[in-house]
């Protein structure tokens, strides 16, 4: 069964709308707080990595910004279809990562969904790290929040794979390969006490 797509319009109001009820909700400050303190486990070598110059310190803020905002959009896009998948839009790396650190505060995330009434929608298996601008995302973004995607952190996919490809060469010179699935290194145990 094919699921039609929403018209960007109607995404940008629907995800509007949630965006004010959870940026207004008594627990969205202690969210982001926890979010943004559990920065440090959040570091990838194919998401944040692709972006130019990245530093934790300068970007979580800003990250943590775009991450809500697609978890909206995706969240939107469920309201209005009722599919979990047509609700896994494209997303670009650095976004997607940001969000899964948001999801990893699933108490806090949980309560806040239920009482604004919304469903959070992301399973990995089925995510869409496709992301291009001028894409049904990238009208939607602008639809929602009445500007562009910054570029700093979505990033189209054939710029991600091309940067990607660049870091992989530079791991391997350290013994990292396939972007940080594997590594070279063999540690000796612990000197005795």
């Amino acid at each position: 069964m094919s699921v039609t797509m929403p018209q960007p319009h109607e995404v940008g109001e629907a995800a509007r709308r949630m965006r004010t009820a959870f940026e207004t909700d008594e627990e969205f400050t202690a969210f982001r707080t926890a979010v943004l303190t559990y920065n440090k486990d959040w570091p990838c070598y194919s998401g944040f990595a692709v972006i130019s110059e990245w530093d934790i310190a300068r970007d979580g803020e800003p990250l943590f910004t775009e991450g809500l905002r697609a978890l909206l959009l995706k969240s939107a896009v469920f309201a209005l279809t009722g599919d979990e998948r047509a609700a896994e839009i494209a997303l670009p790396n650095p976004v997607d990562d940001v969000t899964h650190a948001m999801l990893a505060q699933p108490q806090m995330l949980t309560r806040m969904t239920e009482r604004l009434g919304m469903t959070v929608i992301h399973q990995t298996d089925q995510e869409h790290l496709t992301y291009d601008t001028g894409g049904y995302t990238y009208a939607c973004y602008v639809a929602a929040f009445g500007d562009e995607p910054p570029t700093r952190y979505w990033i189209d996919k054939g710029e991600v794979d091309r940067r990607l490809a660049l870091l992989d060469i530079e791991h391997q010179k350290i013994g990292i390969r396939d972007n940080g699935l594997s590594h070279g290194f063999t540690f000796a145990p612990a000197p005795a006490a």
